[in-house]
């Protein structure tokens, strides 16, 4: 059944766009363009190439790519690196899709806000593949990535089926990604200070 999405969702929608992106890009174009593709969603007119079967391919193949590369712990600090250029201005262009460039001011605010919560959890899982860095057993490189790998789908569907509860979730897992990355900030600026042979500050 087709799923008409009102401004509540389509908020929710932008919001989830935006910060997924910064989590797994190409994953996020690719579920996204399917729901519409078959008919779960209805989804607005700014987003209707997702649905294309040539960006559902490339998505899928640049995804399938991602997932691998995303459990290999060198090429995924690669990748990220990589990546720093192009989630955040994606994470902003999907956000502003969810409103179609019909309202431009709200296609505007998306945009800012999708490109904000894009660098705030790309930020969060760069800094964290930096800091698994500090375990080479491949075990933990691989759990952490299911699950970035799983949130990305249970976001968009709270976004698009449960848009109130979307809301509270998202400031939850922005709060827990902000606090995660302070704690590995510091953790990884005292490793490298222990590295050069420094010794650590508490500031």
């Amino acid at each position: 059944m087709t799923h008409d999405l009102d401004t509540a969702h389509l908020v929710a929608l932008a919001a989830a766009l935006g910060w997924a992106s910064g989590v797994r890009l190409y994953l996020v174009v690719f579920l996204t363009g399917l729901a519409g593709a078959l008919g779960w969603v209805t989804l607005p007119p700014g987003l209707h190439m997702l649905e294309s079967p040539l960006v559902l391919g490339a998505s899928a193949v640049l995804a399938a790519i991602e997932f691998v590369a995303d459990k290999v712990p060198a090429v995924n600090a690669f990748w990220d690196g990589l990546h720093t250029l192009l989630r955040v201005p994606g994470g902003a262009v999907l956000a502003a899709g969810a409103f179609g460039g019909d309202q431009a001011q709200w296609t505007l605010v998306a945009a800012l806000a999708g490109g904000a919560l894009a660098a705030t959890s790309h930020v969060a899982k760069t800094t964290t593949t930096a800091s698994l860095a500090a375990f080479p057993e491949p075990v933990t490189h691989a759990g952490v990535s299911l699950v970035s790998d799983l949130s990305v789908p249970v976001m968009l569907w709270l976004a698009l089926a449960h848009p109130a509860v979307f809301a509270p979730a998202l400031v939850l897992v922005l709060a827990c990604m902000v606090g995660v990355t302070v704690v590995l900030f510091r953790f990884l600026r005292a490793l490298t200070r222990r590295l050069l042979g420094r010794p650590g500050l508490n500031s």
